[in-house]
């Protein structure tokens, strides 16, 4: 195995199972530099994505060792890997992992120093923690799906973004990398519970507090960040396309009033909200009168917060993004660059996504597995 760079480098992370969130959480640290090896099934689940293995790029730069967790053979074989490891995830349901044998007292009890971070949805207890469940229910439930689309219509799922990723993958990586670091300093492991409806109500924090303080209406698509203003949306051009605006501030606001040839429409105050239909309707009208690269053309320096919408396909190319490099090619595959960034130790995509047991192999060999183990797994079919 090639040695990783970034932050990282020497970290050793174990992945038992899970789809989404689990694997995206190992694909981030993996970026920065981790080794990251996944335990897959030795035959594939309902729940992975109909795409050829090297398109789906929540799995990227991470190992894969296939093993049918049945086997006692194979068990055995996954506490030894743990008791390698600064850290696993587990995206089971609460309870399958002990029922499996590989549940966190196991793990703890081979390596004292593991940080044994558990991904669901509902969380590890709760009326709901046996229910099934995916991103769009758990952000049902948090207020999150609520908040987002426009008056009058239904809420819009704001695709797996808020449940999956941004309230499952970011605070499980970030719960891990607490943990390790705490783990170095006391030499004792810990579990992380990390749950999407708890981070997805975290990350609502800021809507509940001025809600809390009574700025904030409990009605879709009227507020201030919600499509609600006019100065904070979205408007179609002359083309069919689309602009975004995010005027907020005065002074961008003013620059965008002056860009739409708006000073002397009459309009009514900035925060006065009863006047944003009328203020909505002569953006609208005003942003129908050019193409959406016009706009862009005509609104560049001048700071009134106004960019293209730009579709999957155009935006790996757009000049700002290209130029910080923040997509990058991998075997013909477009996708997004390791993020966020160390001026010291750079992360890097280690490998492309890897088919079901690809390393086996090479896993079991790299964390001390002699030959005739390795036989006598296959043997046993406890690894394929």
């Amino acid at each position: 195995m090639t040695q990783a760079k970034g932050p990282l480098a020497g970290v050793r992370i174990v992945l038992l199972g899970g789809i989404g969130p689990s694997p995206f959480c190992g694909a981030l640290l993996s970026d920065l530099g981790a080794d990251v090896v996944r335990i897959d099934r030795l035959t594939a689940t309902d729940g992975g994505l109909p795409v050829d293995p090297r398109f789906n790029l929540l799995n990227r730069g991470q190992r894969s060792i296939a093993m049918d967790l049945k086997k006692p053979e194979a068990i055995a074989a996954v506490m030894r890997l743990v008791a390698g490891a600064d850290a696993a995830i587990e995206g089971f349901r609460p309870g399958a992992a002990e029922r499996l044998g590989i549940g966190p007292d196991a793990c703890l009890a081979v390596n004292p120093r593991l940080v044994y971070g558990r991904m669901t949805g509902w969380g590890q207890d709760g009326p709901l923690a046996q229910e099934p469940g995916h991103d769009i229910n758990y952000i049902s439930l948090t207020g999150v799906l609520h908040a987002i689309g426009r008056a009058g219509e239904a809420p819009v799922p704001p695709l797996n973004l808020a449940g999956d990723f941004g309230g499952g993958s970011l605070y499980l990586a970030l719960g891990l990398l607490s943990g390790i670091i705490e783990a170095r300093r006391s030499g004792k492991g810990q579990v992380v519970d990390a749950a999407m409806v708890d981070g997805s109500a975290s990350l609502m924090g800021l809507i509940y507090g001025i809600h809390a303080a009574g700025y904030w209406q409990d009605r879709r698509g009227v507020n201030r960040l919600d499509g609600g203003a006019p100065f904070y949306n979205v408007y179609e051009t002359a083309d069919g396309r689309h602009v975004s605006i995010g005027a907020n501030e005065e002074r961008f606001y003013a620059n965008a009033v002056r860009l739409l040839g708006l000073e002397d429409a009459g309009l009514p105050d900035q925060h006065d909200q009863s006047g944003w239909p009328l203020m909505r309707e002569k953006f609208a009208q005003a942003f129908k009168t050019r193409t959406r690269d016009e706009w862009v053309a005509l609104a560049a320096g001048k700071e009134a917060c106004i960019t293209p919408v730009l579709s999957l396909s155009e935006a790996p190319q757009a000049p700002h993004l290209r130029a910080r490099g923040t997509f990058v090619e991998i075997e013909g595959v477009t996708q997004p660059a390791p993020a966020p960034r160390f001026s010291r130790t750079p992360g890097a995509i280690q490998r492309p996504p890897a088919r079901p047991g690809q390393h086996s192999d090479e896993i079991l060999g790299d964390w001390g597995f002699s030959a005739a183990e390795i036989d006598g797994l296959r043997r046993a079919a406890a690894v394929g």
